[in-house]
């Protein structure tokens, strides 16, 4: 586990509770950090990644986005199968590098867009069929972390891989807006998205809310989806058609309460096992990234 703050702290909870898993090593740049976490899942707190050469399968890099690349090119050249956390890397050259890379040694390269794991996510997406419209509203409150990195691929980017995996379609058109408020980055976001198919998105990401919302809702001939993220809660309305007229029908679907960062390392794990394709490759976290890039080139002026 290359980095353990916020997050790589429950990718290593998780790591170490897995059947068939051995934790080798913890790696940070804090040494405090990495000594505490070494030390809560009995594992080894390796203060250079160099030193787990020949020691490790497989690696899982949350780091900050800037060196996803640096940290990650080195391991998938070896041989080392990697997930690294979203989006997969600063720029969409160093996605390509990290491509290539995986391909030339034949690691497994796996990107960490977690909602796609996120069981109402799951549980809808054969409900999902040709959708016209999409409404997103993704709003954080102020964290402190991620700060490095606009908006837009810090939050936005979940709902932008979710996006391309459903509409099964290329964005062809995009407007956007973004401000920054708290921070020299954009910190609230709008985008619109024409895909090739019609369907049109509407997206808003913002980390300056004061309460907290992660919701989608899909909108299609007879019916839409809406999903709550955050509840991993799914809502599924239909036209009905019967002898007293139409109406719409429907209401909450069984959705199974697993955690999504939980699935993620075990489809990984899985992958690995088996030589098969993760869910979330890294040919698709390239595609969420230079979409990204897209709606960002777009809020600064750019074509």
């Amino acid at each position: 586990m290359i980095g353990v703050g916020h997050l790589g702290r429950h990718h290593a909870r998780i790591l170490a509770g897995l059947d068939g898993v051995e934790l080798t090593a913890v790696v940070d740049a804090d040494p405090a950090r990495a000594d505490e976490v070494a030390t809560a899942f009995q594992t080894w707190n390796c203060r250079e990644q160099s030193q787990l050469a020949g020691k490790i399968d497989a690696a899982v890099v949350a780091v900050p986005t800037d060196a996803h690349a640096e940290v990650a090119l080195p391991l998938l050249r070896s041989g080392v199968h990697t997930l690294i956390e979203k989006p997969i890397a600063g720029s969409v050259e160093d996605a390509d590098a990290l491509l290539a890379a995986s391909a030339a040694s034949g690691a497994t390269l796996a990107v960490g867009h977690s909602e796609r794991f996120n069981p109402a996510v799951i549980a809808a997406l054969p409900l999902i069929t040709t959708p016209g419209f999409v409404e997103v509203h993704r709003l954080g409150t102020n964290s402190g972390r991620s700060l490095d990195i606009d908006v837009v691929f810090d939050l936005m980017i979940h709902d932008l891989d979710v996006l391309l995996a459903t509409v099964g379609a290329e964005v062809v058109h995009i407007e956007a807006v973004g401000v920054p408020v708290l921070t020299n980055r954009v910190d609230i976001a709008n985008a619109r998205l024409k895909f090739e198919n019609g369907c049109i998105a509407n997206l808003t990401a913002s980390r300056i809310s004061r309460e907290p919302v992660r919701k989608v809702r899909f909108f299609q001939p007879h019916s839409y989806v809406s999903i709550d993220y955050a509840s991993k809660e799914l809502e599924v309305w239909r036209l009905q058609v019967g002898e007293g007229g139409a109406a719409i029908g429907g209401g909450k679907m069984e959705v199974p309460q697993e955690e999504p960062l939980k699935l993620e390392l075990q489809d990984f794990v899985q992958a690995v096992r088996s030589k098969q394709a993760p869910r979330v490759t890294g040919r698709d976290g390239r595609r969420a990234l230079e979409l990204a890039q897209r709606i960002t080139d777009c809020i600064k002026g750019g074509s």
